[in-house]
């Protein structure tokens, strides 16, 4: 017998149908023995159509109002599968996040969870056999005593934070893919799905682009050790061996992974900007107030690349923003410019960022020249290259994408089974 955080998203309790799929998946783990508590998201399509009724009612609204609104939504399918289990003969609670609590600061709309207390969970386990359906995605600030949200795709966070708290053997993510592959399906067909992933990886791959799992939630398993299991709410609950490994991808500390590839998965995203600032003084301060205004907005900077002029007098900087900031990036430089003292601006939006990651890397050379030659070979120009331990990033043209991606997927053997 084992204790169990099972994750549901949308797509996966899109309506009472598939909250009765989601239902059987409990009821397997349930009578196979298991202490299960459940965190499930708001039904599909839910949360936006509840911010969409904030933006009618006033384009610039409260956001402690704004997450007492779409926080309902997780509220409603907590609700619901507690009475489908409940119709099913198994004894089930729904809990809203005050009530467990979990406990957050309070910087609504994105609050980060400070604490959870698992103990009463934990006791009615003993005592009542009773499984814990928790509504994801919401906490409490204690000093206001406001609900306070966690950002999009804060379930993942909520169900590996549970997971922790309740001390539960596996955190299993129940979602509309099969596990990790190796790099997206659908740009390169060949792609594989991964047994096992070592944190440091999935939280690299998160950060990149794949859009399995939130960052803070392999952030969280990493933190804990809570072992992270993505697999798929779809395969039929009666198929399963509740006692065995269904597919899927486990999420692990690198210890529990025998043999390490060189090169994991390849990552990209084409929600990038390029903003590059010309012939700027190359003096002590500069760099302080470019990226000082840009984190005073919160805006995260990703590459940088400085290139000095021959005469080492002046410089040109080139970064890149989320394509959501871009504009009020540029903004935020324009008002500037004045401590900057730079001569022109240059932007770009038809760009794409694609990653290379692996835990291998630590310990092969050469990883990241043998990318370069494959994507000269192919004619495409890189912009901007960033590095690390375990990955390497390199800034394209958006229209070579899919071609940089199956290019190095097959350079690094990740086509074969």
């Amino acid at each position: 017998m084992g204790r169990l955080v099972m994750k549901f998203g949308g797509t996966s309790v899109a309506d009472i149908d598939r909250i009765r799929n989601v239902a059987c998946h409990v009821k397997r783990e349930v009578d196979a023995g298991h202490e299960v508590a459940v965190v499930v998201s708001a039904m599909s399509g839910k949360t936006n159509e509840l911010v969409g009724w904030c933006a009618q009612a006033a384009p610039l609204h409260d956001t402690r109002e704004y997450d007492a609104v779409v926080a309902s939504g997780e509220q409603v399918t907590a609700g619901l599968l507690a009475i489908t289990l409940q119709a099913m003969g198994i004894q089930a609670r729904s809990w809203q996040g005050w009530q467990v609590p979990i406990l957050t600061s309070n910087v609504h709309g994105s609050a980060r969870i400070l604490d959870i207390d698992g103990e009463e969970l934990i006791a009615r386990f003993k005592e009542r056999n009773e499984v814990a359906v928790i509504a994801g995605f919401q906490g409490l600030n204690k000093e206001t005593g406001r609900i306070t949200t966690l950002g999009r795709g804060g379930s993942d966070t909520s169900a590996v934070a549970v997971a922790a708290a309740i001390r539960a053997d596996r955190c299993d993510i129940y979602t509309d893919v099969d596990g990790v592959y190796t790099t997206d399906p659908r740009v390169v067909p060949k792609a594989r799905r991964l047994d096992k992933v070592a944190f440091e990886e999935m939280l690299e791959l998160a950060s990149l682009g794949a859009k399995v799992l939130q960052v803070r939630s392999v952030e969280l398993g990493m933190v804990h050790n809570v072992r992270v299991f993505v697999r798929s709410s779809f395969d039929r609950p009666e198929d399963i061996d509740p006692h065995g490994t269904p597919p899927g991808t486990l999420i692990c500390s690198e210890e529990e992974i025998v043999e390490q590839q060189v090169v994991t998965g390849i990552a990209f995203s084409k929600d990038e900007a390029q903003i590059s600032i010309r012939d700027v003084q190359d003096k002590p301060g500069v760099a302080a107030a470019i990226f000082g205004p840009l984190a005073e907005a919160s805006i995260n900077v990703d590459m940088i690349v400085q290139n000095v002029s021959a005469d080492g007098a002046k410089t040109d900087l080139t970064f890149t923003v989320p394509a959501a900031d871009y504009t009020r990036a540029k903004d935020t430089i324009a008002k500037a410019k004045g401590k900057i003292g730079y001569q022109r601006l240059d932007s770009a939006t038809d760009v794409a960022k694609v990653s290379v990651i692996g835990i291998g890397m630590r310990s092969h050379a050469g990883v990241a020249a043998e990318a370069f030659r494959a994507l000269a070979e192919r004619n495409i120009n890189i912009r901007a290259i960033t590095t690390s331990e375990i990955k390497f990033s390199v800034l394209i043209d958006a229209a070579y994408t899919e071609l940089a991606v199956r290019t190095l997927h097959t350079l690094y053997g990740l086509d074969k089974a």
